[in-house]
């Protein structure tokens, strides 16, 4: 799949929604069910009104899962309603992460801090010369902090996100 295919899946909010509904629930599932979440979650309202489910219901029917199954992410069964992702669901699933200012998932950029914050300690420990001048301790201390200001930056980062997100939200509800 070219990545201009996967620009244009995730260019549409109920397709990326589809995405990660089906990504957090493995196995199969109705088209019910989808639409149920995905009014649910357009709407904030549990249960969503009705006009709104069948409204998702019949895009997804009509429109989504079709596309999204003609290239290979899920695999939709028409006549009995069910959904279930292919494993080609994880090319699709590395757009929709967010990027951080390095241009890194946050997930990668959390297991490469991870990973060389280890390096620092064990080098520490085995007398690696400058590292092992300073106690493990000191390293693991940094480490921490590290994940401590990369964690309020990704929050401080995401909360402007979702006000714009909840702001297209309602604007679209005015109209």
């Amino acid at each position: 799949m070219t990545e201009c295919q996967i620009h244009g899946l995730l260019a549409n909010e109920r397709r990326r929604a589809v995405i990660e509904r089906l990504d957090a629930s493995p196995g199969t599932v109705t088209v019910r069910e989808l639409s149920g979440a995905i009014a649910e979650a357009e709407t904030g309202q549990s249960p969503p009104p009705a006009r709104v489910r069948d409204s998702v219901y019949t895009s997804l029917h009509q429109t989504h899962l079709p596309k999204l199954h003609d290239v290979g992410v899920l695999e939709y069964d028409r006549e009995l309603s069910l959904v279930h992702v292919r494993p080609a669901v994880r090319e699709v699933d590395h757009h929709m992460d967010v990027l951080n200012g390095l241009g890194l998932t946050w997930g990668v950029y959390y297991r490469s801090l991870g990973v060389f914050g280890l390096i620092l300690v064990i080098a520490s420990l085995t007398g690696v010369p400058f590292v092992g001048s300073l106690d493990p301790l000191i390293w693991a201390s940094a480490t921490l902090a590290a994940f401590a200001v990369s964690g309020a930056v990704q929050l401080w980062n995401d909360r402007w996100r979702v006000r714009r997100v909840a702001g297209s939200l309602l604007r679209r509800d005015r109209r």
